[in-house]
């Protein structure tokens, strides 16, 4: 089976795609196998996919929101060449469809898919759908979302609720063997911070601020994205000997996140896609922090997981005064972090790839056999 994957941005359009890419590969009865992605050159997409050992084919794009009248026509003849780039790459793939997570980058190839008459299936990671994917629904075959609210933004003949796809590690992954990979105490508590892929400014600031009062009740496992990593180091070595070597600072990580998201007891984030698989599939309570200027997806996200019993909110501009105390209520209140830990676990879907493979097949017209429990 040949399918051409797209979407990328952020790390959110490319990490439940590629658990759907894991899911395909491990079926018996659709070998061979072949795999492509199709993304912007030197994009968040094309550093993770090519990590997941995929070949990566460079397309040209551009994003329309937030443009000016003159940058949006020339995003325009942007996304004409794109679309003429993207009808050579499937003359010769000749892919049997192709599967799309949204962002800017998912158009060409999406517009290209329908103009050669190769289905399309759309996977939409947020609770409410962005403008490149509410603009491309109407060239796709099928549209999948996480949730049944999600149906009401497309026409409800086209989409299948599959639940959010993560990478199966999540659901085997050992919490006392994650901590000692990556050298955790075992016993005492783990609060990770995550700003996405790539960082968040203010969630890194409250945490310097607070961190000798975090340090004081907790390790702490900090991801900052690139760009505030050198600062951070440099707080870190004002730290004392004995709160230093609670505090575990790391730029980025690729197969390590999922240790670092087993490990948690308590997660301060962002409210991206994957918050609302990735956080559930672990059982790790939340404080989400929306970023204020990525549209409304975050805010949506985060209610969500709030409603639900999962998480709490507080917003960017109240974090440095609110984050410790919000922390030191948790963690110190377990029986609420085992009731926000039943209501995340709850959410998840453990077979959400699968189903996503069994739409994929379904629309390029193969026979399938669905594996024995699936």
């Amino acid at each position: 089976m040949k399918v051409l994957f797209t979407g990328g941005g952020t790390g959110g359009h490319v990490y439940p795609a590629l658990a759907v890419v894991d899911a395909l590969k491990a079926r018996d009865d659709l070998a061979p196998v072949e795999i492509a992605w199709v993304g912007r050159s030197e994009s968040v997409e094309q550093g993770l996919v090519q990590r997941h050992g995929l070949s990566f084919m460079p397309i040209t794009t551009g994003a329309l929101r937030g443009r000016s009248l003159p940058q949006r026509l020339r995003t325009g003849l942007l996304l004409i060449k794109g679309i003429f780039e993207a009808l050579r790459l499937i003359r010769r793939f000749r892919p049997e469809a192709v599967f799309s997570t949204g962002g800017y980058v998912s158009a060409p190839l999406t517009i290209a898919s329908w103009l050669s008459r190769v289905p399309v299936v759309i996977y939409l990671p947020d609770l409410a759908p962005g403008l490149a994917i509410k603009a491309l629904a109407r060239w796709a075959t099928a549209i999948c979302v996480s949730f049944e609210s999600v149906a009401q933004y497309f026409d409800r003949n086209k989409v299948v609720v599959t639940g959010y796809p993560v990478r199966r590690q999540l659901w085997e992954t050992d919490p006392s063997a994650a901590r000692e990979r990556l050298g955790l105490e075992p016993e005492r508590p783990v609060l990770l911070v995550l700003g996405g892929s790539t960082g968040a400014r203010s969630i890194n600031d409250a945490v310097s601020v607070a961190l000798e009062g975090l340090l004081a009740q907790c390790q702490v496992v900090h991801v900052t994205g690139p760009a505030d990593l050198d600062r951070l180091l440099a707080r870190a070595k004002d730290l004392a000997a004995d709160k230093a070597a609670g505090y575990h600072l790391y730029g980025y990580l690729h197969e390590e996140m999922v240790d670092a998201l087993a490990s948690a007891n308590l997660v301060v984030s962002r409210a991206g896609a994957s918050t609302l698989a990735e956080f559930p599939a672990v059982g790790l309570p939340a404080v989400l922090v929306p970023y204020p200027y990525a549209g409304p997806n975050q805010g949506v996200n985060a209610a969500f997981l709030v409603e639900r019993g999962g998480a709490v909110l507080i917003k960017d501009q109240d974090l440095q005064a609110s984050l410790l105390q919000e922390v030191t209520r948790l963690l110190s209140d377990g029986l609420e972090l085992e009731r926000m830990s039943t209501a995340m676990q709850a959410i998840a879907v453990r077979d959400a790839a699968e189903r996503l493979v069994t739409t994929l097949v379904a629309v390029t017209g193969r026979r399938y056999r669905a594996r024995d429990g699936n």
